[in-house]
């Protein structure tokens, strides 16, 4: 895998590609999935409270042969911890259970009204505690970034969204360049829902790759960050070798032009309102 890195707004570092552990909740296929993906070049680890597998990717990261300044981790405070007091204690119970000293980032993980600047003034005081390098947020749209301009001491360096073929987020990604903001895209694959797209299928025979690789070539080519998940090692390698080839412009157009604005998973405004996810199929 290709090593190269954003430059954040604080200065500090983050890999462009990371590796996500959402649902992966066995120990044994955890530490098989981390290690194939060290082994294939991966040095960014995401997790968050509500994937309750933070200690088990401490176990995991604590066999890898790496000094722990060659890997960057992320994690993310749920809702139901944030607020100012259960902010710092859950997130350093989280620093327990990775069985760290520090994260390299910290993200609020939705959007909620209640403690909506309570939150970031934790994470901001975390940092200057220096118990995290770096704070971001996820899932925040325009308006909730906009609306934490108008209090925050430091504004997020990362932002994490849902982002995919089907929603190619065009407006938010222009929006956090102008502010300085790396966009970083979860499901990036889209939870492998658009992998018979002809346009993605006749592109992968184009080039001989898999849809899953093309879909990675053209969110490196976007110029964000992006954190595939797979529990399984072939995969994992297979998600890792994007680097030898070049999508064209008129075919990353092609891609960008599959967009239906359509949502995999919650809508931030509705989880900001409830101040809690909601049954979403």
């Amino acid at each position: 895998m290709k090593q190269e890195y954003f430059t954040l707004a604080d200065g500090h570092q983050m890999p462009k590609q990371g590796f996500g552990v959402y649902k992966i909740t066995d120990q044994a296929t955890l530490d098989e999935a981390i290690q194939a993906a060290f082994d294939a070049g991966y040095r960014l680890f995401d997790t968050a409270q509500m994937y309750g597998n933070e200690a088990m990717l401490g176990n995991a990261l604590a066999k890898l042969p790496a000094k722990r300044e060659e890997l960057f981790i992320t994690t993310k405070i749920s809702e139901a911890n944030q607020g100012y007091d259960t902010t710092i204690a859950s997130f350093k119970e989280s620093l327990k259970q990775l069985q760290l000293d520090y994260v390299d980032l910290l993200l609020l993980h939705w959007p909620i009204h209640e403690t909506f600047f309570d939150s970031w003034r934790a994470l901001e005081d975390l940092k200057a505690a220096g118990l995290v390098k770096s704070i971001g947020t996820s899932n925040y749209g325009m308006i909730h970034l906009q609306y934490l301009a108008t209090q925050a001491r430091e504004m997020p360096v990362v932002n994490q969204l849902e982002r995919h073929p089907w929603f190619n987020q065009a407006a938010m990604l222009e929006f956090d360049r102008q502010h300085d903001i790396v966009t970083q895209a979860w499901a990036p694959l889209g939870r492998g829902r658009m992998m018979d797209e002809p346009v993605l299928t006749e592109l992968a025979s184009k080039h001989q790759k898999s849809p899953a690789q093309i879909i990675l070539r053209w969110q490196y080519q976007s110029g964000i960050s992006f954190i595939p998940k797979s529990a399984h090692a072939e995969r994992i390698v297979e998600n890792a070798a994007i680097y030898d080839f070049e999508l064209s412009p008129a075919e990353m157009t092609m891609i960008d032009e599959l967009n239906r604005n359509t949502r995999i998973s919650q809508e931030p405004e509705l989880v900001y309102e409830l101040n809690h996810q909601y049954p979403h199929n």
